[in-house]
């Protein structure tokens, strides 16, 4: 939930709310939330024609195998046939998790460029009405400024509202690994933002943060991860007052984690929505993931932060101006994601969120959110600055920097 600021969207939320619960009693049926399906053409025939080819004589794998069998059938190729199915299947190559790093960026550099010719052959469609005219080009500039310089894009699927992740660092030599798993509206127009709301959209926030851990530890081996991979809520409608897309979001960022290089630790930074999804995860992450980190969270979908049953330390923070604040805290029938992060009953290390700004402006520099951020990521627990009401922050902060 980043782009909405203001009282009405408040009232919407209760009023959503309320007829939501009214509709899930009454209807003898259950219901289906409404969401629209887009065909993933161009990547479904990619897998289609991965799963019956051969590469020196051996049926490629499974795409959905293990990342650890995954990475194994690459090890076992040459360089040069690595780089053959990367070029020849970017868009299988460039999402798989268990290839290595540097061969997704080349495959997912051939993926965006293969789109960005399609979307350029799609804008001088004359039988295009003028929105989706706008749409096409609005998609070819994401693509070509995802295609400018050396960026490293992690996963790459121009199908349906798109899904992308960028990677800023060295992910293979990191020590320390943060992603970034932002809330509604996420997909590839809003991966990235300009001017002022920079920094409220997932690759702003990401690069944020990277500077921020650079700064709290110079010479650190840090990356962090904008994941804008998982389809989001469209919107305050009603798959933004369920769980299902955090529930399919889990099991991408899961996923995710387990096939990261080497055995840095992990730190997930959740904002808004994106901690709904987080707290979905919260039980299966791997024991690498040292820190989970919510920001303006309507709810993790659990009771307490020992009902996410997770190894990870459970940071909350939320901004006094953070319209969310005013979203009620509810579990009724599906509806709803539970009890409030910050509430020092559910158990998470409260931490000052001094100088953000509303409900997208975690991660503005010279805020004490990022500066939170920052020091729970290159794991500098000793400099997180606690809530001044959290005692039990406080003391556990303590405790950490005694350790």
């Amino acid at each position: 939930m980043t782009s909405f600021d203001s009282s009405p969207t408040i009232t919407a939320w209760r009023a959503l709310l309320a007829i939501a619960v009214v509709f899930v009693m009454l209807a003898t049926t259950g219901w289906t939330a409404v969401r629209h399906q887009h065909a993933a053409a161009p990547r479904e025939t990619a897998l289609a024609s991965w799963a019956k080819d051969r590469i020196a004589g051996h049926t490629l794998p499974d795409v959905s195998a293990p990342a650890n069998r995954l990475a194994h059938f690459f090890a076992t190729l040459t360089a040069g046939q690595q780089v053959a199915l990367a070029d020849k299947y970017p868009l299988v190559v460039g999402n798989l998790n268990g290839a290595p790093v540097a061969l997704r960026y080349r495959a997912n550099r051939h993926a965006l460029e293969h789109a960005e010719s399609a979307e350029e052959q799609r804008t001088q469609d004359t039988r295009l009405s003028p929105d989706g005219r706008h749409q096409a080009l609005l998609r070819l500039g994401r693509f070509r400024s995802l295609l400018a310089g050396d960026r490293q894009i992690l996963t790459f699927d121009p199908s349906g509202r798109g899904r992308a992740a960028e990677v800023f660092g060295d992910l293979d030599r990191a020590e320390r690994v943060s992603v970034v798993v932002p809330g509604v509206d996420t997909n590839l127009l809003t991966l990235e933002r300009t001017g002022t709301k920079k920094n409220a959209a997932p690759v702003g926030m990401a690069q944020s943060l990277y500077g921020a851990e650079r700064s709290a530890r110079p010479g650190s081996r840090t990356a962090v991860i904008a994941w804008a991979d998982y389809t989001a809520p469209a919107g305050i409608g009603m798959d933004a007052a369920l769980g299902g897309l955090a529930t399919q979001g889990a099991l991408r960022l899961n996923a995710l984690v387990q096939a990261l290089p080497g055995a840095s630790d992990v730190s997930l930074f959740c904002h808004s929505y994106g901690s709904v999804l987080c707290g979905v995860a919260a039980h299966e992450l791997p024991s690498r993931v040292s820190d989970i980190v919510v920001a303006g969270s309507p709810g993790m979908r659990a009771d307490s932060a020992e009902g996410l049953h997770t190894r990870a330390r459970v940071w909350a923070m939320r901004d006094g101006d953070d319209w969310i604040e005013d979203v009620p805290n509810m579990a009724v029938g599906g509806l709803g994601h539970g009890a409030d992060p910050v509430d020092p009953s559910f158990g998470a290390r409260i931490v000052s969120a001094n100088g953000a700004i509303g409900h997208s402006g975690y991660f503005e520099p010279g805020t004490e959110s990022l500066s939170n951020f920052a020091a729970i990521g290159v794991g500098a627990y000793d400099s997180v600055s606690c809530a001044s009401a959290d005692d039990a922050c406080h003391r556990e902060i303590s405790g950490e920097s005694e350790a």
